[in-house]
């Protein structure tokens, strides 16, 4: 008797049975329910609740005993029945406890004599693993077999270096070709995982010395591709990870390290959708599409077609990048997928692995299309795993969580417990932003949750929006553009957006804290100024643009910097400019060379930032203490770090930033000895010139500095 279609039943639960009988049948009156089990036993189902909807009638039924997934059945009503298809089963708790696999072991490993595959789709009823020799002409199909927790597993006893292979998954008697999401290295353009031996990977890597606390890195934000792409970078292998590393002597790499960044943070850099890589400068992405996540992309490789060049330049590039006593962040993307239906984790475990609403559509908080469901042991289980894998393989130093409120609290803090293990300097922050998916409020990795993420840093778009203005308006300024009627709030987020007596902080420790003005999303800095201010003339809004830089610099807690942001960087006025073309994008290294003065001048905040511990506290206890604002007009912001000789050769700090075109004046109780090392000109970690005074002269829109030992 074959199966027949005439009305349909979804495994809800494991003893729940969902039925749909269709209005346009004639069915009984009081239908009942038979399960046709694989063995050929019949039990009857009880029916538990009932609702009539307009096209079909619904009907809840329960199993006495578990269903087994991976096993045919059937359900029977009158002389009609129907193939019993997985359904919400795969979102419950039931299920994770029941199918979670806890194993290393999962993906392709390559030994030479053989290789073991191993494959995670406890609802499959069967899985091929399709092999293709490294030409990609021949093809065998091997069956796998289905092992402990609903995992597929085969050994093939024979040396595949070089081969190319998918599953072929069948679930709900429909077959999906998947690449193994755990594939170390693909094909051109994502087609097929590729068997590597990853012991010919292996590059000796410096590994630096921990940092001390997350508030000693500076960050600074590029992308491969825009970082050597200009024509005045005097990088030959333009747009490649290998150009990426080269000397230049004042442009790209060379150029980070003489500014004094501890951290370079990429854009992704795993493969994803929007490049061809058999044409990679015809189009331009970001990377924010991600299609492999253990996979290098492709389109940054000096040779695409070769699955070992993408992972040996990549490693080769962030060891060079090691050698040059900087570390490496990389930007991930755990919140989304590219397409939903194509992706290899809906192929593989259809339903699982995303986020569903009440009605059992897809959540879109991501505003993609799709969210990926953290919380699901298994989808959990794959993050750590990618992380660590890009921590021991690829040896970075940090992560940055692109939407990281997207994922949940546990994931978080499972994911830091096991970095610790490694490193427990290696940074790991992201995007704490409240978005729209249905997951508990309380459960979100969302900065309003700090407090529950021990370690993990986030984004801070107070910061952001006080000190640069509203990034959803654009009309919107902040201090460094002149608005004068929120000192409260420009205190807050210049103590690191902690606790303190007037406003109620963001976050228990200002090491929580990643400050910014400008990163890839949104307007640069520039393009929002020229347009909110006006009504000023270029020279004064690059002096308001500098002292906003000056700002995060100076803070207390993380900063970070969007590459080219310290010479005026424009993407003329595009402000999701994640497809534009390279005009737009690309970090133009004659403005470098034509704000000279300028680098020169951040270049001295950062190392005046470096040189002494009061600019770098971790705790939110000494910045309570040592840190004091000084009553001054609304037009200044200054601070004091007092009784700080413990943590430098300074005594006693004193930090002044005008926001007005006019001078203006600050005067202290006494007058004492004061060595200058930032004013209006010149920012130097040695002393400018002295001053022996109580009352300052504040230049327009400016930075100050003044130390007494």
């Amino acid at each position: 008797m074959e199966a027949h279609r005439e009305f349909e039943a979804y495994l809800d639960e494991l003893t729940v049975i969902t039925v749909l009988l269709p209005k346009h049948q004639i069915w009984d009156v009081n239908p009942k329910f038979t399960l046709l089990q694989p063995s050929g036993i019949t039990s009857q189902l009880q029916i538990q609740s009932y609702e009539e909807h307009p096209d079909f009638y619904k009907y809840q039924c329960s199993s006495k005993e578990p269903i087994i997934l991976g096993r045919i059945y059937y359900v029977i009503t009158g002389d009609n029945r129907t193939d019993l298809l997985v359904g919400a089963v795969v979102r419950t708790p039931q299920f994770d406890e029941e199918y979670y696999y806890n194993g290393e072991d999962l993906g392709a490993i390559y030994f030479t004599h053989s290789t073991f595959f191993k494959v995670w789709a406890p609802t499959a009823t069967k899985v091929n693993l399709y092999l293709f020799t490294p030409d990609g002409k021949k093809k065998t199909v091997h069956e796998m077999k289905r092992s402990e927790k609903g995992t597929w597993t085969i050994t093939i006893s024979s040396d595949l270096e070089m081969y190319l292979y998918v599953y072929d998954v069948c679930v709900n008697n429909v077959w999906r070709k998947a690449v193994d999401p755990y594939a170390k290295s693909v094909t051109i353009n994502s087609e097929k995982g590729v068997v590597v031996d990853l012991q010919k990977t292996v590059i000796p890597q410096k590994r630096l010395e921990p940092m001390a606390q997350p508030t000693d890195a500076i960050i600074y934000e590029t992308h491969i591709r825009d970082f050597t792409i200009h024509k005045d970078s005097k990088v030959k292998e333009k747009a490649k990870y290998t150009g990426f590393v080269e000397g230049t002597e004042d442009t790209c790499i060379d150029y980070v390290k003489q500014l004094g960044i501890t951290h370079i943070e990429l854009l992704p850099v795993n493969e994803f959708a929007g490049v061809d890589e058999e044409k990679p400068l015809a189009s331009y992405n970001w990377g924010y599409n991600p299609l492999h996540y253990f996979s290098p992309e492709g389109s940054y490789s000096s040779n695409p077609r070769n699955p070992y060049a993408r992972i040996i330049e990549l490693q080769s590039m962030i060891q060079d990048i090691h050698e040059q006593d900087l570390r490496v962040i990389i930007d991930v993307v755990f919140n989304h997928v590219y397409i939903k239906e194509e992706s290899a984790f809906e192929k593989i475990v259809p339903g699982y692995y995303f986020r569903y609403d009440d009605n059992g559509m897809p959540s879109n908080g991501t505003g993609v299309g799709n969210d990926l469901a953290s919380e699901r042991k298994m989808m959990r289980k794959f993050i750590i795993d990618c992380v660590l894998y890009w921590i021991n393989v690829y040896n970075v130093d940090g992560l940055r969580f692109d939407l990281m409120g997207i994922l949940d609290i546990k994931t978080m803090n499972d994911l830091r417990k096991k970095v610790d293990e490694v490193d427990s300097s290696i940074l790991l922050f992201g995007e704490g932003w409240e978005l729209n998916t249905p997951l508990s409020p309380e459960k979100k990795a969302t900065i309003r949750n700090s407090a529950k993420m021990n370690r993990i840093g986030h984004f801070n778009d107070r910061f952001r929006d006080i000190i640069k203005g509203s990034t959803f308006n654009l009309y919107d300024r902040g201090f460094a553009l002149g608005q004068c009627n929120r000192t409260k709030e420009v205190k807050h987020v210049m103590m690191g957006s902690i606790n303190n007596d007037e406003v109620k902080g963001l976050f228990s420790h200002p090491a929580m804290s990643v400050n910014y003005v400008e990163s890839h999303d949104n307007h640069t800095f520039w393009d929002k100024a020229i347009v909110c201010n006006s009504f000023e003339d270029k020279e004064i809004i690059r002096k308001r643009h500098r002292l906003a830089t000056s700002m995060v610099l100076l803070s207390q807690g993380i900063p970070f910097l969007h590459s080219g942001q310290e010479f005026y960087r424009t993407k003329h006025g595009v402000g999701n400019s994640y497809q534009s073309p390279d005009a737009i994008n690309e970090l133009k290294w004659s403005q470098k060379s034509q704000f000279e003065k300028d680098v020169i001048y951040i270049k001295g905040l950062i190392d005046i930032r470096k040189s002494h511990g009061a600019f770098r506290f971790s705790m939110g206890n000494q910045v309570r203490k040592h840190m004091y604002f000084i009553q001054t007009i609304p037009e200044l912001l200054a601070y004091e770090l007092r009784g700080v000789k413990d943590y430098g050769e300074w005594e006693t700090i004193i930090v002044v930033f005008n926001n007005s075109t006019q001078k203006q004046y600050l005067e202290l109780d006494q007058k004492w000895s004061w060595n200058v090392l930032a004013d209006n000109q010149e920012a130097n970690v040695q002393t400018l010139y002295k001053l022996t005074t109580k009352k300052f002269v504040i230049q327009p829109l400016s930075c100050n500095v003044f130390t007494k030992e």
